[in-house]
């Protein structure tokens, strides 16, 4: 293979594994119909995978043949691409922070940006825009205690956080303090009486 399509997989192959390609950061290599059509043939011959509409990544060659590439990273490398933050929903947060030993059945992120689906091969991500304060301190255990706690009833999130407290270490339980103006109330509030208690 030569030509456009043989320079955009050299792009992939010098780039880290769950890098996006989209066509409009490809131009330099050619016209906007020439790349968008390069990009659907590599596709169709699966040397790379459409994920959502213009969006591609190069999947990982492992000893069984091919495997999409590390969700976490793709998600790290659309963050900075869509200039959005993508963090798990508050079900993930909870069940690693111990409060449910449900593992969710879909892979569902929160984002700033609106609702899309992303396809990894069988595998479907969910991205559900979320509030501002459900997207704090995105990659961090205070942040991850906050989608936590967001998962919860109510009228759980007294003993729930008393869990994640164990969980934390003090700075992160300091950081989740200041957190608290971003909160809504009820969430706040068990949180004031967390800190007024230590």
């Amino acid at each position: 293979m030569t030509g456009l399509p043989s320079r955009i997989l050299q792009l992939a192959d010098e780039s880290p594994e769950g890098t996006v390609l989209c066509a409009n950061a490809l131009l330099h290599l050619g016209t906007r119909a020439a790349v968008d059509q390069a990009l659907s043939r590599l596709a169709r011959r699966s040397e790379l995978m459409r994920i959502c509409q213009g969006i591609y990544v190069q999947p990982v060659q492992f000893r069984f043949g091919l495997r999409p590439p590390s969700i976490g990273k793709v998600l790290a490398s659309l963050s900075t691409f869509w200039g959005e933050p993508i963090v798990p929903c508050g079900a993930l947060a909870a069940n690693a922070f111990g409060l449910t030993t449900q593992v969710p059945m879909r892979l569902v992120y929160l984002t700033s940006g609106p609702d899309r689906k992303l396809t990894f091969g069988r595998l479907i991500v969910e991205m559900r825009h979320a509030p501002r304060w459900q997207l704090v301190a995105p990659h961090r255990p205070a942040g991850d205690a906050v989608r936590a706690l967001s998962w919860l009833d109510p009228s759980e999130v007294a003993e729930g956080l008393r869990t994640i407290r164990s969980r934390l270490s003090p700075e992160d339980f300091l950081q989740l303090a200041e957190l608290r103006a971003v909160m809504p109330s009820w969430m706040a509030e068990s949180v004031s009486a967390m800190v007024a208690d230590v």
